[in-house]
């Protein structure tokens, strides 16, 4: 369960599924019943609603997309014992394919998703028909990690406005204007029982135990050798002013993975969907149809 309260006026989920040992993963879904399902996961400190955009581009173009409230993120639930490892949220995704009837979902995943994504297909958990990586290869730059997680673990103690949520959030974002509407960033955050405003997040997800670096990178490396010699289509796609995935990170995946399409949004950073998500929604899509079987029929998906 969900120990803090959503704020009112916000938007709730359009289902939740069944994930690992009991865990409900909360999704948004657009496009229609019988098209091809891709599963949309998000970084880490994000909500599903990083994909809307992407995820009504997709059903525009004849697929079935799912946005994923991580466990521990938005209106998923907290894991009562505190595991969000890797391996918890690869079997969330197992469990979730299975419960969408998906046998071979085409896998989106940015930063934190990436990396799930990638093992499980690397390590067989699941079975895709296309894999698509944003921002995120087993090369990352710790210094850019570790500013997401210092951005994470502010203001333990929650905020006192939306006003200080937007301060936090432009600061971590000096690339983006500050937002004038601070409506939309009712949705990241959560009342706690005293009234103040705190992430949307468990802050278990932060205070776990977490791999080293050299070890995160060193599982993911073997599952893009993995990846390497499957006949499936990869996408890897990098914000130009990224702090994570460098040029070098990036240009080592493609060594090992040589047949990979590779896309560098110039002008957006990490977050690449949010920063230039027309431009993001349409090479993802592009190279959807040009490697798939193409997109089911055209249609709008829910809102």
């Amino acid at each position: 369960m969900n120990a803090r309260r959503r704020l009112p006026d916000t938007p709730r989920p359009m289902l939740r599924l069944p994930g690992a040992d009991g865990v409900e993963i909360a999704a948004d879904r657009w496009g229609d019943s019988g098209c091809p399902v891709v599963l949309l996961q998000h970084g880490g400190g994000q909500p599903r609603h990083a994909w809307k955009g992407t995820g009504q581009a997709l059903a525009q173009a004849g697929y079935q997309a799912y946005a994923l409230d991580a466990r521990g993120h938005g209106d998923s639930d907290w894991a009562s014992d505190g595991d969000y490892s890797q391996d918890a949220m690869v079997a969330d995704l197992v469990n979730v394919a299975a419960a969408v009837d998906a046998a071979a979902p085409v896998l989106v995943g940015a930063s934190m998703g990436g990396g799930i994504s990638l093992c499980a297909v690397g390590e067989n958990a699941l079975t895709a028909s296309a894999l698509i990586l944003v921002d995120t290869a087993p090369q990352i730059e710790p210094a850019g990690a570790q500013r997401i997680m210092d951005f994470m673990a502010q203001k333990p103690d929650g905020f006192d406005s939306l006003e200080e949520v937007a301060d936090a959030i432009a600061t971590y974002q000096p690339h983006r204007p500050r937002r004038q509407s601070l409506e939309g960033l009712k949705k990241n955050v959560r009342l706690d029982e005293s009234g103040r405003l705190r992430w949307h997040w468990d802050p278990a997800f932060i205070g776990r135990k977490r791999p080293q670096i050299e070890e995160r990178s060193h599982r993911m490396q073997a599952a893009a050798e993995k990846l390497a010699v499957m006949d499936m289509p990869v996408q890897l796609v990098r914000g130009g002013l990224s702090d994570v995935l460098s040029e070098a990170g990036a240009q080592s995946f493609l060594q090992v993975c040589p047949r990979c399409e590779y896309v560098n949004v110039t002008d957006a950073a990490h977050m690449v969907a949010g920063d230039r998500n027309d431009i993001f929604s349409a090479a993802v899509i592009n190279f959807l149809l040009g490697v798939t079987n193409g997109g089911g029929a055209q249609g709008g998906g829910n809102e």
